[in-house]
């Protein structure tokens, strides 16, 4: 009996001594390599990455703001007790990691099968960002945790917090609260208000989103998320609360931080952000070789510039309020999406916000290609005739009937699918988007590269759901691409500072049309330009197609338009959606600048022509009937047909 109590206690003393041993394996394994917490008021990051050009500019190199470090007394109480309430609760109650929150977090993970939910506290992502990788990973929890614990019997609350405001990336390029206060607000952190506070403080999340630089409207939404948690705990009463939900988010913008190509730079860093994260890409020393040709931006700007002066001088003379005044313009290569060129508003540095990527606004009659381009894929063809003719709808009998109308108020009665997109006539766009069905539309709308959500109603067909410029623009590369869509990019390649290609995008290409559709749709929108509402764009003297487009009341101003090898977006309107003012079509606001641009960027090009596959023919119409000769009868036009 004795030997077996023996024999028991000895197995026992084995398996204990065994499992110490596996712990403190496991706890130096986790260990040995943490870095001393001692180093952590000292530490520095280092070198400098550049933006280059596609011809060879340097546009803009980033570094982390050089840290200005403020004693928490010069911090503003809104900003620290705004962030405390956001990001950690209890932060002056733990010993450096919530449990609760642990648990919380592990349950929920359990549940997706995958790290979809952080616990960090202020100390654990103190650790985080000085010290370890960004990486969802076990280990890296364990070694954060170890990490808090040590931090915690180092230094006071109040110094962790200190450390952490000083420390923590707020986007941008902004390390540290002072650093984001000058980016932002261009002041000293200790003057900034509460709602100024409370952008900080919704910082930390995701820095990268809710930088008032790279989208103000977010931005201003996780702002007054931040608001409502302080005036939930009693930071804030509700006077203050309902004072700064009602304050604009206004950004300063730093332009010393970019100098060249600004609306581009801060959409390609954005790009880096995801991509890399920002402690390599601002410290890393990197080279990034960008899409951007310099040239021809400093033609967009001076392009938009020159249309808006024109189109603000107008307004004037007819007593239109000129409040909000705004345009856009994107450039894309045809058979890459190499995005060329990007103005995202009329100036930077008096808004940020981007309107070439950010802004969804409706396209009016720019979104009839792709109906005309679904109906060729059907087999239809652009001497078919459709009638333009009033016409009205009615889906139930206690709904009023929708009677659209043509821009003109006049109709033509039968006319070809030519003339009808040529003319942009909303009637005909109408019954065609009927017969095709409008879900099939807003599907095959997707497919050519518009993300945004489409409502699959006979409307869509005069363009009233909103897209942004750059995916509408992309859409347009189809028909001169041969039927393939590319999604668009910024960046070639990153180099590490030793010269190694760490990163180049992989080409995003899919066939989502026959080429001999892309053809005539391509010839159907030269007609526009040779025939109909396009007509300006003849001055280039090229082989150019296009669109234009006009919402109602005169909002928004549009023409999307191609050459074989470049296809160009532009938008004009005010952001506050008001008129631009009676005429101010997408032929008259918007092709000007177009034209402008496009023509300073073609003059140094070789003459090319939009090609014409196998599988379509050159066969003369009769514009007025649709009939197919076989002569050069006047008054006839050549058109491209898909051969049956």
């Amino acid at each position: 009996m004795k030997s077996n109590k023996k024999y028991i206690t000895l197995l026992l003393l084995m398996v204990f001594g065994i499992s110490c041993g596996v712990l403190a394996g496991a706890f130096f394994g986790l260990t040995h390599d943490l870095p001393q917490i001692q180093e952590l008021k000292s530490y520095v990051p280092s070198a400098v990455t550049r933006i280059h050009s596609a011809d060879g500019l340097i546009l803009s190199e980033l570094f982390m703001e050089k840290r200005r470090p403020v004693s928490l007394a010069d911090i503003p109480h809104f900003l620290k007790a705004g962030l405390v309430a956001t990001e950690d609760r209890n932060f002056y109650r733990h010993s450096g990691i919530d449990l609760k929150g642990i648990l919380r977090a592990v349950i929920r993970d359990i549940q997706a099968r995958e790290f979809v939910e952080g616990a960090s506290t202020i100390t654990q992502q103190l650790a985080k960002t000085l010290f370890l990788t960004s990486s969802k990973t076990l280990p890296r929890k364990i070694k954060e945790a170890i990490l808090a614990f040590q931090i915690e019997r180092r230094y006071t609350k109040d110094e962790i917090l200190a450390l952490y405001l000083n420390q923590i990336y707020l986007g941008s390029g902004a390390y540290g609260v002072e650093s984001a206060a000058g980016i932002f607000f261009g002041k000293s952190v200790k003057h900034l208000n509460l709602p100024e506070c409370a952008l900080i403080a919704a910082m930390p999340k995701a820095p990268s989103r809710f930088s008032p630089l790279v989208n103000r409207e977010l931005a201003e939404r996780r702002r007054n998320i931040v608001l409502k948690q302080m005036f939930a705990t009693g930071i804030i009463q509700e006077n203050d609360y309902q004072t700064a939900l009602k304050t604009p988010v206004a950004s300063a913008g730093n332009k010393n931080t970019i100098s060249k190509s600004p609306y581009f730079v801060e959409y390609a860093k954005r790009e880096l952000e995801k991509t890399l994260g920002p402690s390599q890409l601002y410290k890393g020393g990197l080279n990034v070789y960008v899409t951007l040709s310099h040239e021809m931006q400093s033609a967009a700007e001076n392009a938009v510039q020159k249309g808006l002066s024109d189109l603000e001088s107008r307004m004037k003379r007819h007593n239109v309020p000129v409040t909000s005044l705004q345009a856009a313009l994107i450039a894309l290569q045809v058979d890459s999406g190499a995005i060329l060129a990007m103005v995202g508003g009329k100036d930077y540095y008096e808004s940020s916000y981007n309107r070439a990527t950010m802004a969804k606004r409706q396209p009016g009659s720019a979104f009839k290609p792709i109906i005309y381009a679904l109906a060729v894929e059907n087999g239809f063809s652009q001497n078919q005739m459709i009638l333009d003719a009033p016409v009205s709808f009615k889906n139930s009998p206690s709904q009023e009937a929708w009677q659209p109308q043509n821009f003109s108020k006049t109709y033509s009665g039968e006319i070809t699918f030519r003339k009808a997109l040529a003319k942009s006539k909303n009637i005909p766009a109408i019954r065609l988007i009927q017969m095709l069905g409008p879900s099939a539309v807003a599907q095959f709308a997707h497919t050519m590269g518009i993300s945004s959500v489409l409502s699959p109603e006979l409307s869509l067909a005069l363009g009233t759901s909103e897209v942004s410029l750059l995916e509408l623009t992309s859409s347009y590369s189809v028909f001169p691409n041969k039927g393939s869509a590319v999604k668009p990019f910024s960046i070639m390649a990153v180099d590490d500072s030793r010269g190694r290609t760490i990163w180049h995008p992989k080409p995003e290409k899919r066939v989502v049309m026959s080429e001999g559709g892309a053809a005539v749709l391509t010839d159907m929108l030269v007609a526009v330009v040779r025939e109909g509402t396009g007509r300006k764009a003849q001055t280039l003297q090229r082989p150019v197609a296009g669109k234009t487009g006009t919402t109602d009341d005169f909002r928004d101003a549009l023409f999307i338009g191609f050459s074989p090898d470049i296809t160009v977006g532009v938008w004009v309107g005010q952001d506050a959606s008001e008129s631009l003012g009676k005429g101010e079509t997408g032929a008259r606001a918007a092709l000007p600048i177009w034209t402008a641009f496009m023509s300073a960027v073609l003059k140094d090009r070789p003459y090319r022509y939009f090609g014409i596959p196998d599988s379509v023919s050159q066969v003369r119409m009769d514009p007025l009937t649709g009939d197919l000769t076989t002569d050069d009868t006047p008054g006839t036009v050549t058109i491209l047909m898909k051969k049956q």
